[in-house]
C-alpha cells in the first residue's frame, strides 16, 4: 500500500487535513464540532497523523475568552468575519487555499451553505455537511444552493434520525444522507449516579441559550400555574444568547410573580455539578436536532421532561428514561412537573433510565468512531 493511503497510526484512507467550520455563536453545533477536534487531537497524540483545523465564523456573541480557552486546550482556531456571507466565504477560501485541507465539515445552517462554498472554490477536494436542527430558514434560493452544493459534495450528515427524514423531505440524495447521532463527554458525569433523586436539590434545571428555537416561556408559565396549585419549585436557567429573548423569560417571571423562584445565571461553566446536584431537567423547545443539553442532563441522573419534537423523541422514551409533553404546552409541562415530584418513585426510576441510556447511547467517543468511519470510507 502506497504512502499516500497508509499515513502512520492512521486508518488506511483517513485523511490527513481536516477542517471544520462552524458557527462562532457557541450553539450545539459548535460543541459538536469542538468535540471532534479534541477527539481528533487526542488521537494525534497516541500516533495518528491527522490535523484539524476549527474555523468559527464570527457572531455578535462570540466570546473572545471562550476562543482563547479553546487555544488553551492546545487546538488551532481561526476565527472569520460573519457580518455578510461574502465576506466569510471569501475569508474562508484564502484558508483553504493557504492550509490545503483534504476534507472540510460544514456544521450547521447556513454555515453548511458558506463553508462548502469556500472549499469548493477553493479545489478541497472532499465536502460534507452536518445538519443540526430539525427546523431551518431554507428560502427558495437557499434549497436551490443546498440541492446544488448536495450533489458535489461526499456526505450530508444528519445529527439524528429525525433530521435525516427532513433532509431527505427536502430533496436531499438518499445515497449521500446518514444519520450519526451527536454525543456527549461523560466524563464529567461519572458521579451522576452517586446522589439519589430525593437527596438531590428539588428544583429544576434548563441549560439552553436564549433563541427562537428555545421555549423558556412556556417553562415559565407552568411554574407559574404550579404555584397556583401550591407548588413552588426553584428553576435555573443557563445560558446566555439574544438579549431580547431573555429580556421577554425576565419580564414573564415578573409578571407571574416568581422572582424568588427563577434565578437567570448567563453563560454557567459548572453544569456537570449543577445538573447532578438537581433532581429535575427540563428542555423545553420549539424544535431539535439532537439536544446535547438534554443528554447533558439524562448522564447526570436527572428526570429529564421535553418538549415532544423530533430529535428529542429520539433520546428521551416517554414513560420509560422521561416525559414528553407536547410543544409549547404550559399545562402539559405542569402536569409533568407535579407527577415527577410527587408521584413516589417515579423521579428515581426515570432518572436511572435516563442515565443508562445516555452512558450507553450518547458519549462523544461512540460520536467520534463513527465520525471517524465516514471519513476513512471518504
Amino acid at each position: 500500500m502506497s504512502e499516500n493511503n497508509m499515513v502512520a497510526g492512521s486508518p488506511a484512507g483517513a485523511p490527513r487535513r481536516v477542517l471544520h467550520f462552524v458557527t462562532g455563536g457557541f450553539s450545539g453545533a459548535t460543541q459538536v464540532a469542538l468535540d471532534l477536534c479534541l477527539s481528533a487531537q487526542m488521537a494525534t497524540q497516541m500516533g495518528a497523523q491527522m490535523e484539524v483545523l476549527l474555523v468559527l465564523r464570527r457572531k455578535r456573541n462570540t466570546d473572545a475568552a471562550r476562543v482563547e480557552a479553546i487555544r488553551a486546550r492546545g487546538l488551532r482556531v481561526e476565527v472569520v468575519p460573519g457580518w455578510s456571507h461574502l465576506a466569510t466565504i471569501w475569508a474562508l477560501w484564502r484558508l483553504c487555499r493557504a492550509w490545503r485541507p483534504e476534507l472540510l465539515v460544514a456544521h450547521g445552517f447556513p454555515e453548511h451553505l458558506i463553508g462548502r462554498w469556500a472549499g469548493l472554490l477553493a479545489g478541497v477536494p472532499k465536502l460534507v455537511q452536518v445538519e443540526h436542527n430539525s427546523r431551518e430558514r431554507y428560502t427558495r434560493w437557499k434549497l436551490a444552493q443546498a440541492r446544488w452544493l448536495a450533489a458535489r459534495s461526499a456526505k450530508l450528515v444528519a445529527v439524528s434520525e429525525g433530521v435525516k427524514a427532513v433532509l431527505l423531505k427536502l430533496g436531499m440524495p438518499a445515497d449521500k444522507t446518514m444519520a450519526i447521532p451527536n454525543g456527549v463527554d461523560l466524563r464529567p458525569f461519572a458521579e451522576g449516579a452517586g446522589k439519589p433523586f430525593e437527596e438531590r436539590v428539588a428544583g429544576i434545571v434548563m441549560s439552553a441559550r436564549f433563541a427562537r428555537q428555545k421555549d423558556h416561556l412556556t417553562l415559565i408559565r407552568a411554574l407559574g400555574l404550579l404555584k397556583g396549585r401550591g407548588l413552588r419549585l426553584p428553576l435555573k436557567l443557563a445560558g446566555a444568547g439574544k438579549a431580547a429573548y431573555r429580556q421577554r423569560a425576565e419580564a414573564e417571571v415578573k409578571r407571574l410573580g416568581l422572582e424568588g423562584q427563577v434565578q437567570f445565571l448567563g453563560h454557567y461553566g459548572g453544569m456537570p455539578e449543577l445538573l447532578m446536584s438537581h433532581a429535575v431537567c427540563v428542555l423545553a423547545t420549539h424544535y431539535e436536532g439532537m439536544p446535547l443539553a438534554l443528554v447533558e442532563g439524562m448522564a447526570a441522573g436527572c428526570a429529564c421532561i421535553a418538549s415532544d419534537v423530533a430529535g428529542v423523541s429520539e433520546v428521551l422514551a416517554h414513560e420509560r428514561s422521561g416525559l414528553l409533553v407536547p410543544e409549547g404546552d404550559a399545562k402539559a409541562l405542569a402536569d409533568a412537573l407535579e407527577r415527577v415530584f410527587c408521584e413516589p418513585g417515579l423521579g428515581q426510576r426515570l432518572a436511572a433510565a435516563a442515565r443508562e441510556r445516555a452512558l450507553a447511547e450518547h458519549g462523544v467517543e461512540l460520536m467520534r468512531l463513527r465520525y471517524q468511519a465516514l471519513l476513512t470510507t471518504l
